[in-house]
């Protein structure tokens, strides 16, 4: 069961496992120095509270980090939510969270190869997510990652297949970086990839494996709901278009 894992304890392990540069309080929100490292490192969040008049200020503390002004909306933001929508900002990349329980996906050990794990990356790791699109400085936000935390490589077929990143915060496992190389896909290499990372968990204390994933991403959404995996909460954000 995973009731007593809930939205709020998830975006404690997001931040925990996958962090910021730096943090700092500006009125109501904590804003994040991201360094390029993606929505997640660099977004504003709510943290008390709202006040209006903050937002602005929120806005300019992101400018003078030479960042877009980005926010994220978690369960429970509802007003900060409209007010932002009245200034004009409009929503990005809805997130769909998951969990479970590591024993209830560590039945079954995946074959060996199908996902070695590995810390410090291999090349051939970094290789597979610069071909998913994921560049040094998404690496830099896994090298800040505190420990426990490791990376997997997966070969399959005598070739290579895919990689990923799981960190650990406060018991709960959370994979990142999932990619699977195009010619591997649909042969079940993902599977065994969150399969070896719910072996981990247990083997280093944790007790839940969990992963956020793009809501409008319908293959990875089916992968972790065929999993067995349940559906904690969502985030969402917001930022004005660009010119």
């Amino acid at each position: 069961m995973t009731s007593n894992i809930t939205a709020r304890t998830l975006y404690d392990v997001i931040d925990g496992t996958w962090p910021a540069a730096a943090t700092h309080n500006c009125g109501c929100f904590t804003l994040r120095d991201g360094q390029r490292g993606g929505k997640r490192v660099s977004a504003a969040t709510l943290n008390g509270d709202l006040v209006l008049d903050d937002i602005a200020a929120a806005k300019a503390g992101m400018q003078a980090l030479s960042q877009q002004p980005l926010f994220q909306i978690r369960e429970g933001d509802a007003d900060l939510d409209a007010a932002l929508e009245a200034r004009g900002y409009e929503i990005v990349d809805p997130v769909t969270m998951y969990a479970i329980p590591a024993k209830d996906l560590a039945t079954e050990r995946p074959p060996r190869t199908a996902a070695i794990p590995a810390w410090e990356p291999l090349q051939i790791m970094k290789e597979i997510w610069a071909q998913g699109g994921m560049d040094l400085v998404r690496l830099n936000v896994m090298d800040r990652a505190p420990m426990p935390k490791t990376g997997f490589v997966s070969r399959w077929q005598d070739k290579p297949a895919g990689a990923s990143f799981l960190g650990l915060h406060n018991g709960i496992g959370m994979v990142h970086a999932l990619e699977i190389l195009p010619f591997q896909r649909r042969q079940g290499v993902a599977r065994f990839l969150m399969q070896r990372a719910a072996f981990w968990t247990l083997a280093n204390g944790g007790t839940h494996l969990s992963v956020i994933c793009v809501t409008s991403n319908a293959a990875a959404n089916r992968l972790y709901s065929s999993l067995g995996m349940t559906v904690v909460g969502e985030y969402h954000y917001r930022c004005k278009p660009t010119a």
